[in-house]
Formats: structure tokens, C-alpha cells, sequence
């Protein structure tokens, strides 16, 4: 884990600071590993130190990676902060532009007696987060495979006169029975008119024959997401969307075929949405091909039609292209993958062939 605190530690370097300040949630576990909701953590060019208080003193020693020292805060985070920063000689800080408020950091403008200089960073922490190490890969392979045992639970489960929160407190419960912690995301079920909503959340609408129902769903398994859709059928389809099932199926694989190391977001996207466009749907597929996946459920890169992020390996990542037709209905068809050897590895293994209840 201490790969993690050196490509930190680059930046730190780089962007000509002597230490950065981490405070949200995801970058505290990526870099420290403690799952706590509270804690200030300090990354020197040679030393770190995880701030916490009273509550998390034992959780922390117990999860933190070689090299970090765990300090119980005394009055406050701020003036334990300062502290540590005087005892150092550390003057220009670095911080997470992303997750730090304006208030916290006028507090720690105020707190810190000593300091020089606080400098912004905006999203480069979060693109070193962007390449996963193997264990991250792993535990991501089996958060999407408990995904793919939670889907086969519930096409079984499903039937007419289901309202679709029912269906979305039946998704939660099997994830969890399974080992899961909870949901990575509010689940979409989206049942009939309400599937051509690309972000329907369960409501009381109920499951009619007749139906199409998308259903997008993710867990969180040992700290990381996992992420799919599945468009189903209740009875018998009508026509159009066959046709559309038939496309979006097309357009998914295209890109799953087609995406390589070294392409840009905006060309991985390009090879979905020109077969989706070829087709005359272009103007029913209105969000990106992908975006992705790690710790947060919605991570760098972006695969978009203006993204310029540069594909690579150990990249993790959503493929769902969709077509959505206000009052018809919509069909999404979602994978997750990883970059390996230039190539694109599906996580995924639910059945992609047209499902009918």
C-alpha cells in the first residue's frame, strides 16, 4: 500500500508543496485504509499522520497501512493539525479541492500559525485512484459477481402487480444477505413509461404485463462498487423495443470489441453512439457510454463525448449505452471492466439475450 503514498507523495513534489491534507472519505481509505467517518490525515514528504478522535483511536491503529501514525486529537482537528505541522516545519500545505469546504478551509487558514502557503489541488488525487492495483481489482471482480448472484435472484423474483419499490427492497435485502454492505447507489427500477427515465428510481408504480423494466443496481463489497443494468421484459415486448434491445445490444458490444488502452473517453464513446446514431436514435441517447468505478461509484476517466481522458490500463469502468423514448420505454445494458494488456476484461456475467417473465 505504500505504492499509494509515493504516487501522493510525486505530487506533493510537483506541485512544489512539503505535504497535502486529505479529508474526504474516499481518498482517507485509499490512502490510510481507515473506514471511519472522521479524520483529518497528513501526508509528508517522509512521514503521515491519520488524525482521529476518542471513538475511532482502536479502529484506526487496527486499519491504517505501515507508515501512518495514528494521533488521538486534544481540543480539536484543527489545533492537533497545527501541532503536528509546527513540530515538522511543514509550511506549504496541498488539499483536496474536491472535497474540502470554503468554511473548513478558512478554519484551517485560521488554525495554522505557521503556514505559508495552501495550495489547491483539483482532481489529481482522484486520477491517482484511477489506475487500480490488483487487490483493488479483485475486490471489484467479486462486488460485480455478487451483483450478478443478486440479478439472477431477482428475475426469479419479479412478477406483475410488484410495485417497483418492492423490487428495489428485495435487490437490497439479497445483497446484503450476500455478503454486500448495502447499495453503492439508490437502485433504478424502472418499470414501463418510467424506463424511458434514464435515472427512475424505484417508486409505487406497479409492474404491468406489457412491461419493460430496467433495472440498474450496484453493491459495495469490501470497500469498493460495483455497477450494472439489465433491461428485462414482462410478457411479451412490443415491437419497437425489440428493435431498440436489439441496437443497445449491438452498440454495447462494438464498444466492449473495440475499446483499447490509449484511446480517448470521447472514442470509446464514439463507437456505441455512432451504431445507436446509424440506427436513427442519436437523439435518444442522451448520457455517456461510461464512467469509473473503484471506491466511489462515479470515478475518473469519463467516457463521454467530450472527454478527453486517455484511456489505460487498470482503468475500471461502466460500458451502457441506452436508447430511452418518452412513452414507449428504454432499454440500458451495463457492464463493468478493466483494461488489461491493452484489451478490455468484463467483470461482468449476467445474460445480455433478451429476458422475458
Amino acid at each position: 500500500m505504500n505504492q499509494r503514498l509515493k504516487k501522493l507523495r510525486d505530487l506533493i513534489k510537483e506541485k512544489a508543496c512539503n505535504a497535502c491534507l486529505i479529508a474526504g472519505r474516499p481518498n482517507t481509505l485509499y490512502f490510510s485504509g481507515f473506514t471511519g467517518s472522521t479524520s483529518l490525515l497528513l501526508v509528508s514528504i517522509d512521514k503521515a499522520w491519520l488524525m482521529v478522535d476518542f471513538r475511532y483511536t482502536i479502529q484506526a491503529k487496527q486499519q491504517v497501512y505501515e507508515g501512518i501514525e495514528v494521533i488521538e486529537i486534544e481540543e480539536s482537528f484543527y489545533s492537533t493539525l497545527n501541532k503536528i505541522v509546527k513540530q515538522n516545519s511543514i509550511d506549504i500545505i496541498g488539499f483536496e479541492g474536491q472535497a474540502i469546504t470554503v468554511s473548513e478551509l478558512y478554519r484551517i487558514k485560521e488554525s495554522l500559525t505557521k503556514i505559508k502557503k495552501l495550495v489547491r489541488f483539483d482532481n489529481q488525487i482522484e486520477w491517482i485512484r484511477s489506475i487500480k492495483d490488483s487487490d483493488e481489482i479483485e475486490r471489484i471482480q467479486q462486488a460485480v459477481l455478487l451483483g450478478d448472484k443478486v440479478f439472477d435472484h431477482i428475475i426469479k423474483f419479479i412478477k406483475p402487480g410488484m410495485k417497483e419499490t418492492e423490487v428495489a427492497a428485495e435487490l437490497e435485502y439479497t445483497m446484503k444477505i450476500l455478503g454486500a454492505k448495502g447499495p453503492s447507489f439508490e437502485s433504478i427500477i424502472a418499470a414501463g413509461h418510467r424506463s424511458a427515465m434514464c435515472h427512475g428510481t424505484a417508486t409505487d408504480n406497479t409492474i404491468k404485463n406489457g412491461d419493460t423494466v430496467v433495472l440498474d443496481f450496484g453493491v459495495i463489497y469490501r470497500n469498493y462498487c460495483s455497477d450494472m443494468t439489465r433491461t428485462i421484459f414482462i410478457g411479451e415486448p412490443k415491437k419497437e423495443l425489440v428493435k431498440v434491445y436489439d441496437i443497445v445490444k449491438k452498440a454495447q458490444q462494438a464498444a466492449l470489441d473495440g475499446i483499447t488502452s490509449g484511446m480517448s473517453g470521447y472514442e470509446a464513446d464514439k463507437i456505441a453512439r455512432d451504431i445507436i446514431a446509424q440506427h436513427g436514435y442519436k437523439e435518444a441517447f442522451g448520457h455517456s457510454l461510461g464512467h469509473g468505478v473503484g471506491i466511489q461509484i462515479h470515478e475518473e476517466p469519463r467516457l463521454s463525448e467530450k472527454s478527453v481522458d486517455v484511456l489505460k490500463d487498470g482503468m475500471v469502468f461502466s460500458v451502457e449505452p441506452g436508447i430511452y423514448i418518452e412513452g414507449l420505454g428504454g432499454v440500458r445494458i451495463e457492464d463493468m471492466v478493466v483494461l488489461i494488456d491493452g484489451r478490455i476484461k468484463n467483470f461482468t456475467t449476467s445474460p445480455k439475450d433478451m429476458i422475458i417473465i
